[in-house]
């Protein structure tokens, strides 16, 4: 018999037991005649007992014990996976031996146990802040630079930092406010376009002003331009600035201008700024830099994207499946609205997300049984994928709170 002393507890093996397995450490440790490549197998050996000690974990050298007794490596569910295929390793036993469903679960354990590491890590890089006190080290005015970050872009570093903080979610609260009462037919006076003009000309100063504070600050200028909240930053600003740009267009030229406010409805320069004053609603985006479940939402966005692919590919076919059928049995009828599959297709939508806004119905008793199947598919369809979101969105939402509370 070999006598073997794994983590203080003695196993006994019959040397042509071990031999059976000559690839194994304990198998080569059998064979093997020579005392020095004995003695490289394993962490020690007593002379006085002849035996030799692992120092391994025993509780899982008991399944190794088994394994070498009956020819089967049995794997149990509460083992760590990545501990239990790392001891494995070390005694050079391949998991060709335990059974397939072991294996099978074994496999299902290691590849959750990978993917809750990777969403951790993740999540740690979300609360993460893009520079460390390190970075700052050696720079030029590098103690003012990591104040000025600390103040701008860590809330918990101080009591002014959280004043800054909140004070940019206001102001992203009064230019969203602001936006939507200028389009309120009661406030297009010239008093009210002059209070909406002075509260969005305070609101750009300060986004300005916070934004060029974080570039100045900034370690890594390419690092900063590269962050996705610094992006949202620019072009929350950019739209003031090419509004202005754009009315002040040939200032010297005043019947020009007379033209273009007569018209600006309906001229491109009209409908450019337009679009251009439309781009402020990406200000609201700024709340997500300080608001955790928007970071939560946005995260598990990112990492639910193939159920979201999923739900949208099914939804596709969907609407074009139902649209051929109350096309096929609806487009003989006087009147309807279903003259063609493409204009069916915006009922197939809408009945599939169940908003039934009743503004196109089909009229025949087939047509109404393809809508009741269409309604009952989009019910399921929207129940499938609703529980997963939620369920992670809440779990993801936790640690982040979690984490944030930690640092």
């Amino acid at each position: 018999l070999l006598n073997i002393n794994v983590g203080g507890k003695l196993f006994q093996i019959a040397y042509k037991v071990l031999a059976q397995y000559p690839i194994t450490r304990l198998g080569k440790l059998a064979l093997y005649t020579d005392p020095m490549k004995k003695l490289q197998l394993c962490d020690d050996y007593l002379v006085q007992k002849n035996e030799y000690f692992f120092d391994r974990d025993p509780s899982i050298f008991h399944y190794i014990f088994h394994f070498y007794r009956s020819g089967v490596l049995w794997v149990m569910d509460e083992m760590c996976p990545s501990n239990f295929v790392e001891e494995i390793e070390y005694w050079g036993i391949h998991l060709k031996y335990s059974q397939r469903c072991c294996r099978i679960l074994l496999e299902e354990k290691r590849d959750e146990l990978s993917e809750y590491l990777k969403i951790e890590k993740e999540l740690e890089a979300e609360l993460e802040p893009l520079e460390s006190g390190t970075q700052f080290d050696g720079k030029f005015l590098g103690q003012f630079r990591k104040m000025v970050w600390n103040l701008i872009e860590n809330p918990y570093s101080s009591v002014p930092a959280k004043i800054i903080a909140v004070m940019s979610s206001f102001f992203v609260l009064i230019s969203i406010v602001g936006m939507t009462l200028s389009t309120v037919e009661e406030m297009k006076n010239k008093t009210g376009k002059m209070w909406m003009e002075q509260m969005e000309m305070i609101c750009a100063i300060f986004f300005t002003s916070e934004y060029l504070m974080r570039l100045i600050s900034s370690s890594s200028f390419k690092n900063f331009l590269r962050a996705a909240f610094n992006a949202i930053d620019l072009v929350a600003i950019l739209p003031f600035y090419i509004q202005i740009l754009f009315e002040n267009l040939d200032d010297g030229d005043m019947q020009y201008h007379e033209e273009l406010h007569k018209v600006e409805n309906v001229s491109k320069l009209g409908k450019v700024l337009k679009l251009i004053k439309l781009m402020r609603i990406f200000r609201i985006l700024k709340l997500a830099r300080h608001s955790t479940g928007l970071r939560a939402f946005s995260f598990t966005m990112r990492q639910c994207y193939q159920q979201v692919c999923c739900l949208l590919l099914f939804i596709a076919m969907g609407v074009f499946t139902f649209s051929a059928l109350i096309h096929s049995v609806e487009h003989d009828v006087p009147g309807t609205d279903f003259t063609s599959i493409p204009c069916a297709w915006w009922w197939a939508a809408v009945s599939l997300s169940t908003v039934g806004y009743g503004d196109t119905v089909p009229d025949t008793i087939l047509g109404r049984m393809v809508a009741f199947v269409c309604i009952s598919f989009g019910i399921i369809l929207n129940g499938m994928p609703i529980s997963i979101l939620y369920n992670k969105f809440s779990d993801y939402y936790a640690k982040l709170k979690a984490h944030e509370m930690s640092q």
